[in-house]
């Protein structure tokens, strides 16, 4: 049975925001029947340079696409919180407050697996919630200790959402392949991003003059 308490959460730099990353994280909430699925932007991620435009607007684009979305939220704890981004100290954070028994539902692409040897103490992750990959076109295979861990944990819908944490699960969905980096080229190059994301973040960015190339 669907536990409606189960947290949906998916992180990253957001910058900016796009309708891949809505649309995934409206996917996921809906396949999985969770009530809410929050957008958590990273401070600085360890495995990534800065972002291209400060924490407040990025924060800023995020929470204005997600205005109005039933069952997407924005939870800003990384940016408040000094020093890299490491997701295991979001779960600590998170499992303190919503308790031992909750579901938290960690999402990530299968682009990411293959760095996820190089995340801060990995293999807590699931101590601490579950692990839901949704699959991304031409992602590289994770190595072969990555592989077997996540094996050893896979479970159907029903384990994933009776328990707090543990398990493991991919979703077949389908994705749209959307690139923040590709986002930003097109704005540095003077054309238009229209449709990639949502008219409210293009009208903030234009309004900011975010993403465009300096040619002074």
């Amino acid at each position: 049975m669907t536990d409606a308490r189960a947290l949906g959460l998916l992180g990253g730099a957001f910058d900016p925001v796009h309708m891949g990353h809505l649309r995934g994280a409206i996917a996921v909430r809906e396949q999985l029947g969770l009530e809410r699925v929050d957008l958590l932007p990273a401070a600085q991620s360890p495995l990534k340079a800065a972002a291209t435009v400060t924490a407040a607007d990025r924060l800023a684009m995020l929470e204005a696409a997600v205005r109005g979305v039933p069952g997407l939220g924005v939870d800003a704890r990384e940016l408040n919180r000094e020093g890299p981004s490491y997701t295991v100290d979001t779960l600590i954070e998170l499992r303190h407050e919503v308790g031992d028994s909750r579901p938290l539902i960690w999402i990530v692409g299968t682009d990411i697996l293959p760095a996820l040897p190089r995340w801060s103490r990995w293999r807590q992750l699931l101590e601490l919630a579950h692990l839901v990959i949704v699959k991304r076109p031409g992602a590289d295979s994770p190595p072969l200790a990555v592989r077997q861990w996540l094996d050893q944990h896979r479970v159907d819908q029903n384990a994933l959402l009776a328990a707090a944490a543990g398990g493991v699960m991919t979703l077949d969905q389908p994705v749209l392949e959307i690139a923040s980096s590709d986002i930003r080229g097109l704005l540095a190059a003077g054309r238009d991003p229209r449709f990639l994301l949502p008219e409210v973040v293009m009208e903030y960015i234009k309004r900011h003059n975010l993403f465009m190339r300096d040619t002074s």
